[in-house]
C-alpha cells in the first residue's frame, strides 16, 4: 500500500512539473510576441517619425524666404493716394499681383507717401524707390541722359520699372538694355555713382544687378511691372515729361 502511494505521488509530481513547464513556455512565448510587437511598434513609430521629419525638412525647404514673406504681406500704405485718373482719361490697366518667387537680391522698402512736391526732394536712397514726387511723370522709353529722381518716382507710382545703368557700361550692354524700351511700363536711363552696373527699381522694390545680361533683370521687369503695390499702378507713362529715344 505504501509503495502504491509513493508511485501515485511521483506521478502527480511529474504531472505538476509538466504543467509548470508548459505554463512557463507559454508565458515566455507570449512575452516574446509582446516584445516583438513592441519592437515593431517602435520601429513603426520611428519610421513614421522619420517620414514626418523628412516631410518637415522637405516642406521647410519650400517655406517662404524673408523677402517672399514681406511681399506676401505688402500693401499700399495709408498715405499713398490711389485715386488719380490716368492723364489720357481712360480706365487704368489692371495691375498684376506681387510675385511669389522674386529674383534673388530683391529688397522691399517701407511705404511712405505719394505727396506731390515741387523742387528737389531728399530721398533715402539712390536711385529712389518711392515717396513724395513731382506733379509730372517721366514718359517711358530709353534715355541717353540722366532723368530727374522726382519725375522718375512719379512714373514708378504708375507701375513703371526704372532700369538705371552706370554711364560707363559697355556699349553692347547699353544696347541690350535699349531693347526694354519697346515694352510698356519701362524707363531706361543712365545714373551716376550706382552701387552696381545696373539697378532695377519699381515702387518700393529694388535689385542691384551685375549687368544687362544678368538674368534677374528680365525676371524683375516681368515680376514688378505694373504691380498691385504701386498706388497708381496702371496709370501708364505717356503724356508726361521727356522725349525718349525713338526705337
Amino acid at each position: 500500500m505504501l509503495a502504491y502511494t509513493n508511485v501515485s505521488n511521483r506521478m502527480m509530481f511529474a504531472v505538476l512539473l509538466v504543467v509548470i513547464f508548459l505554463t512557463v513556455t507559454a508565458c515566455g512565448a507570449e512575452s516574446g510576441e509582446s516584445e516583438s510587437s513592441g519592437d515593431e511598434g517602435d520601429a513603426g513609430t520611428t519610421a513614421s517619425s522619420e517620414e514626418t521629419s523628412g516631410g518637415t525638412t522637405s516642406e521647410g525647404s519650400m517655406e517662404k524666404t524673408g523677402i517672399e514673406e514681406e511681399l506676401a504681406r505688402a500693401e499700399i500704405g495709408p498715405k499713398e493716394a490711389t485715386n488719380m485718373t490716368p492723364a489720357d482719361g481712360k480706365k487704368p490697366d489692371k495691375p498684376q499681383p506681387l510675385p511669389e518667387n522674386p529674383p534673388e537680391g530683391v529688397k522691399l522698402y517701407p511705404a511712405t507717401s505719394t505727396e506731390i512736391k515741387r523742387g528737389d526732394i531728399d530721398y533715402d536712397r539712390d536711385p529712389p524707390t518711392n515717396g513724395p514726387h513731382s506733379p509730372i511723370w517721366q514718359n517711358c522709353g530709353f534715355y541717353t541722359e540722366p532723368i530727374e529722381n522726382e519725375i522718375a518716382v512719379h512714373s514708378m507710382d504708375h507701375g513703371v520699372v526704372w532700369i538705371s545703368y552706370s554711364p560707363d557700361l559697355p556699349k553692347s550692354q547699353i544696347d541690350e538694355l535699349r531693347s526694354y524700351a519697346n515694352e510698356d511700363y519701362t524707363i531706361i536711363s543712365p545714373y551716376p555713382d550706382l552701387p552696381s552696373p545696373v539697378v532695377a527699381t519699381a515702387w518700393r522694390v529694388q535689385i542691384e544687378l551685375d549687368g544687362a545680361d544678368d538674368p534677374r533683370l528680365r525676371q524683375f521687369v516681368d515680376d514688378f511691372k505694373n504691380t498691385e503695390i504701386a498706388p497708381l499702378s496702371g496709370n501708364r507713362c505717356s503724356g508726361g515729361r521727356g522725349e525718349p529715344e525713338e526705337s
